[in-house]
């Protein structure tokens, strides 16, 4: 309760005006829920719930409270004071004393004449009808109750010519068995930067089909130092933009910025990695597929990703606040269009800090509470322009102690590993090539021009 007389202090919502209020579902609660909550609270989605009706949302209007005044509801973990993001969900804080004022007046219905007509759902893919489908090619299945394990599966696109890609929409065949799921060319292989042997044959290994550090690999948790290879990094800035598509918890299908696409060239072949962790009794069977719409011509502007990761970090038993580091430097002006933590249950928080080659700083985004249930992409209103001879620098901290009620086990130490009670710590980036001023962008009339 006092939390919530504090929440409501700062949003400047008062017991008078909470008593005077004569707000309604139909008039102006719904509107609300149908813009900010039922995209995932409706039948048969993610949401254990559906908020659609009224008969619906009464039960839980004290609960919505709560979630919304202490914004844990909808799910947003940027730090509002860096960066703008074109996919924020939040509620204003006029929108957050209505819904207060509404339970505070005990969640009247109100006249059913005013209630706006409810969005439409349907069953199918989010992104409407797919141009082309692609599945795992089986009905696999996992075995009950067993462990985390990462598996495999490539299949053939057979197309005689490039495709653009303007959104993909990876969907498991069963939710219950899978935690999460990519889908990339196969190529897309872990690299040192200077593509000779991939580093990971050094430190890595593998046992039934999971991925594990060796516990006597380097320790590095400094990632922006000069790294063995020569080069800056605790492992590898993987720059090779053929990661097509992610099912993550709380993330929705990829759905790519106006003007941009990504190449899907001519008689590819798709990897699908899918984690999968069964914990019910009974054998399970997953048929995850992806689909996804084409442009109907090259873009503007090819969208590319890069994943900068640190491989090589530590994590002592206990450790509340262990620190974490990676850095990127860029060959070429660029144009960021998102940003996206990655780390697991024991991740705490993480910070994107660039700094430009006259030596300004500034933070594009900072996660400070990092969950794992929520991996979500954060989408810039405006692409950030980055000049040649930038930095960035992600910063990450990891909770391996007790107090971390998500922590598998604060007795470990903790390296990097596929598996979830193991870590990772990674940053993706989404961006587009620029020309510099006054020049054409060779690299980008290449690309777009079709085989």
């Amino acid at each position: 309760m006092r939390r919530l007389l504090l929440a409501l202090s700062i949003l400047g919502v008062t017991s008078t005006s909470l008593a005077d209020s004569n707000v309604t579902f139909t008039r102006d609660v719904a509107p609300l829920l149908y813009k900010h909550c039922t995209r995932c609270h409706h039948p048969n989605d993610i949401a254990p719930m559906s908020l659609m009706t009224y008969d619906e949302v009464r039960p839980w209007a004290a609960a919505i409270r709560e979630a919304v005044v202490t914004r844990t509801m909808p799910p947003w973990h940027a730090d509002p004071r860096y960066g703008k993001f074109s996919n924020d969900p939040r509620l204003t804080d006029t929108e957050i004393a209505t819904i207060v004022a509404w339970v505070k007046s005990g969640a009247p219905k109100g006249d059913p004449e005013q209630l706006p007509p409810p969005p439409v759902y349907g069953e199918g893919w989010k992104i409407g009808k797919p141009d082309a489908v692609f599945d795992i090619g089986q009905d696999f299945q996992v075995q009950p109750n067993s462990p985390d394990e990462y598996r495999y599966f490539t299949i053939s696109t057979n197309f005689d010519g490039d495709r653009w890609l303007t959104a993909v929409e990876l969907r498991p065949g069963n939710r219950r068995i899978v935690h999460h799921a990519h889908v990339y060319l196969e190529q897309d292989l872990v690299q040192s930067q200077d593509g000779k042997t991939p580093l990971a044959s050094r430190y890595q290994y593998r046992l039934g089909h999971l991925t594990h550090m060796k516990l006597d690999a380097p320790i590095k948790n400094d990632g922006c130092s000069v790294s063995d290879a020569g080069n800056e990094g605790a492992f590898l800035s993987n720059e090779g933009g053929t990661m097509m598509g992610s099912y993550l918890p709380g993330r929705g299908p990829e759905l790519f910025p106006e003007g941009t696409a990504k190449r899907l060239p001519a008689g590819s072949k798709l990897t699908f990695q899918i984690h999968y962790s069964n914990g019910t009794g009974a054998i399970q069977s997953d048929r995850t597929e992806v689909g996804f719409k084409f442009a109907s011509q090259a873009p503007d502007h090819p969208l590319h990703r890069i994943d900068i990761s640190n491989y090589l970090f530590q994590i002592a038993p206990g450790a509340e606040n262990q620190e974490v580091s990676e850095c990127h430097s860029f060959d070429k002006n660029i144009r960021i269009y998102s940003l996206v933590a990655h780390m697991h249950y024991r991740g705490k928080d993480m910070r994107f800090d660039l700094v430009r080659p006259d030596g300004q700083q500034e933070t594009l985004l900072f996660v400070p509470h990092y969950s794992f249930q929520w991996q979500q992409i954060y989408r810039f209103e405006d692409p950030v322009p980055v000049e040649k001879g930038s930095r960035l620098i992600i910063t990450a901290h990891f909770d391996n102690s007790a107090n971390n009620r998500w922590n598998p086990d604060p007795t470990r130490v903790i390296r990097w590993g596929e598996p979830s009670y193991e870590e990772m710590m990674d940053g993706w980036v989404e961006y587009i090539g620029v020309a510099p001023p006054g020049a054409a962008s060779k690299e980008i009339a290449a690309e777009a021009k079709p085989n």
